[in-house]
């Protein structure tokens, strides 16, 4: 005889699993219960169409594997572009209600508030798909062009190589099976914010080269990490020099210069913030606190450590951004 197991822990309840079909899959089944004839027809002849051109463009029109992975992007592309309209409007919508609060239309308003399945057929009819799929694309392709790492080369700008990125990206956060759990809008928004955050470090590492103190440094292949710790770290000798790139040489009399003179850190940094945009001004004092706290180069620049341990220290925090060549 089956029974139940005694021994299990009393608060050991079945794992609730929450489906989350693409939000055009949603939206499409609350058709029946909304929708007239000629709108599931309209929506039907539109997604077809929509899916013709995928297939031509990004997958294979001539194949039936072909045209079933093009379906698959077109779920996704339309649910993306849905979540971001729905986005939009609950945003705007929270907007007027601050601007609008009238206690008196409280019960009017939850009367007509729809649920976002809902919600998002409404839109869906009212605009069309290939409008959600539009705005679904362009997620996509500006999502692509920002940069993914902190070291940027010359392909990155290749519009071969960035065309590829864009289809593979489409690919990865696109692809919906439409009976299956899909998270390419979670996944979406943690990459956008992801990849805007290293957009910052890029777009302040660029500036500290446009503004090198023995002119900007002109070069494709850039660390951005590198650059930044370069300017941070030569900032402690004082004076508000910006260094963006360095060769041995200049790292070695940096090094004497700061042994001999004992210059203020602190004093050096605030010399340099205030020449840094305020745009770039967090990244700088972030990076700041970290190096104050465990730079091992200014740990160690007051110590008897070698040159050529200095120099392999400095290496790891720059990169390619110091020359550890002589001319």
């Amino acid at each position: 005889m089956t029974g139940v197991d005694k021994t299990a822990a009393p608060n050991m309840l079945p794992a609730l699993v929450v489906e989350q079909l693409p939000l055009l899959i949603r939206a499409m089944r609350k058709l029946p219960q909304m929708g007239q004839d000629d709108d599931a027809e309209g929506l039907a002849e539109e997604l077809a169409g929509i899916t013709a051109m995928v297939a031509e463009k990004f997958t294979n029109d001539r194949t039936a594997e072909g045209i079933g992975r093009a379906l698959l992007l077109t779920v996704g592309v339309v649910s993306l572009g849905l979540e971001q309209e729905a986005a939009q409007a609950a945003a705007q919508d929270a907007a007027y209600d601050d601007l609008f609060d009238d206690e008196d239309d409280e019960e009017e308003e939850e009367e007509v508030d729809l649920a976002p399945d809902a919600a998002a057929l409404v839109w869906l009819i009212e605009h069309g798909a290939e409008q959600a799929f539009q705005t679904g694309f362009r997620l996509v392709r500006d999502l692509a062009a920002l940069p993914e790492d902190t070291l940027v080369s010359e392909y990155d700008n290749d519009p071969v190589y960035s065309a590829r990125r864009m289809k593979d990206l489409l690919v990865d956060l696109c692809s919906a099976e439409p009976t299956e759990n899909w998270t390419g809008w979670d996944r979406y928004r943690q990459e956008l914010k992801q990849r805007k955050g290293v957009q910052a470090i890029v777009r302040a590492a660029n500036w500290l080269r446009r503004h090198h103190s023995d002119g900007p440094v002109v070069d494709p292949d850039l660390n951005a990490e590198g650059v930044i710790a370069m300017a941070i770290i030569f900032a402690v000798e004082g004076g508000g020099r910006i260094v963006a790139r360095a060769g041995q040489k200049e790292f070695e009399r940096f090094v004497k210069s700061v042994r001999k003179n004992k210059p203020d850190f602190e004093a050096g940094w605030k010399q340099l913030l205030e020449k840094i945009p305020a745009q770039h001004q967090e990244i700088m004092v972030d990076r700041i606190a970290t190096y104050r706290e465990s730079c091992t180069v200014l740990q160690k620049i007051g110590t008897r450590a070698a040159m050529k341990t200095l120099l392999g220290e400095m290496e790891n925090y720059a990169g390619s951004e110091l020359d550890a060549e002589y001319p």
